[in-house]
């Protein structure tokens, strides 16, 4: 006889409203991030000076990021499906939280370091930063390629630091992390192969008609998130649902990235704009997005959600895939 998952406990009114319980879990997971990279720079600053610069690097890339997406993804995920803010589970979903930025900041170093990008959230990039002060101390060698493989390695440790977060996920969370961090390097793979075979497309088409794992925004860079959090409040009932509601908000708003345009998009999706989107054809793009965000609306409110999140991932979508003009 199989048994049926229970229903979250309903929220009492004296309690806090969804976004304050969130707000709450970002605080430890800010707080577990800088707790985290000032050990590691005490350490390595007696152990090793010049080693301490690395850990230096990531740690000024990791405070600018203050949106701190996958973690509100995932912590979303895990009170929606009735995940308790306090105890030890709560304490396992912020030491995931903390995880998923560690590698989100990885993926965008090495993303920076591929397309030589110069800013990243508004300071430069780690590649660039290494370079010039190989520059300004006239070090040997080539200082291009010394930033290049600097900023790498800082990569590298924020891997080793978010592995060394999700080390004690629970048996269903490990397995999602791990098929998570595959499936980063095997969508980007893809994608600089599509490039680089002149298959690249800007318009979104793939999304739209089920995802592509090729995507460089990586559909699994929203999904994942949900199901760790899902894996995590034991309520692996909603893994449908997370599947489902992913899927359209991510083709939504890769939909609105090609129509507004954005760092993805590049001339030749101005290009592609200007030949396919006459006013006619945007006004159905938009109808489209909006029955994108729409579908993604219905599976929330037909998931068995603690009360109040349903209206929280349903103005998320609408935010995620709001008019940026």
């Amino acid at each position: 006889m199989t048994t049926q998952p229970q229903l979250p406990r309903a929220v009492a009114p004296q309690e806090p409203v969804p976004q304050l319980q969130r707000a709450g879990m970002l605080d430890l997971v800010e707080k577990r991030l800088r707790g985290l990279l000032n050990d590691e720079h005490r350490r390595w600053r007696t152990a090793d000076a010049r080693g301490a610069g690395v850990v230096e690097s990531l740690a000024e890339l990791v405070a600018v990021g203050a949106d701190r997406v996958r973690p509100v993804i995932l912590l979303t995920g895990y009170l929606a499906g009735g995940g308790d803010a306090e105890g030890e589970e709560g304490a396992a979903a912020v030491e995931a939280a903390a995880a998923l930025e560690l590698l989100d900041t990885c993926t965008l170093i090495r993303s920076d370091v591929r397309d030589n990008a110069a800013l990243r959230r508004g300071i430069p990039t780690l590649h660039v930063s290494r370079a010039a002060e190989h520059e300004r101390n006239g070090w040997a060698g080539d200082a291009r390629r010394f930033g290049e493989s600097t900023a790498t390695l800082a990569g590298d440790l924020a891997l080793s630091l978010a592995d060394r977060l999700a080390a004690r996920l629970p048996g269903a969370a490990w397995e999602i992390w791990d098929e998570l961090r595959v499936e980063r390097v095997i969508g980007t793979y893809a994608h600089e192969a599509m490039a680089a075979e002149y298959l690249d497309d800007p318009w979104p088409g793939r999304c739209i008609s089920g995802c592509d794992r090729g995507c460089t925004a990586g559909w699994y860079a929203l999904r994942h998130p949900l199901r760790l959090g899902a894996a995590l409040a034991g309520r692996p009932d909603l893994d449908t649902a997370y599947d489902a509601y992913a899927r359209s908000l991510h083709a939504a708003w890769r939909l609105r990235g090609f129509l507004d345009g954005g760092p993805e998009y590049d001339w030749d999706a101005e290009l592609l704009r200007e030949i396919l989107l006459e006013r006619e054809e945007r006004g159905i793009a938009e109808r489209l997005i909006r029955e994108l965000v729409d579908r993604a609306s219905r599976t929330a409110a037909a998931a068995r959600l603690t009360p109040g999140w349903c209206e929280e991932l349903t103005a998320f979508a609408v935010r995620m895939a709001a008019d940026r003009g």
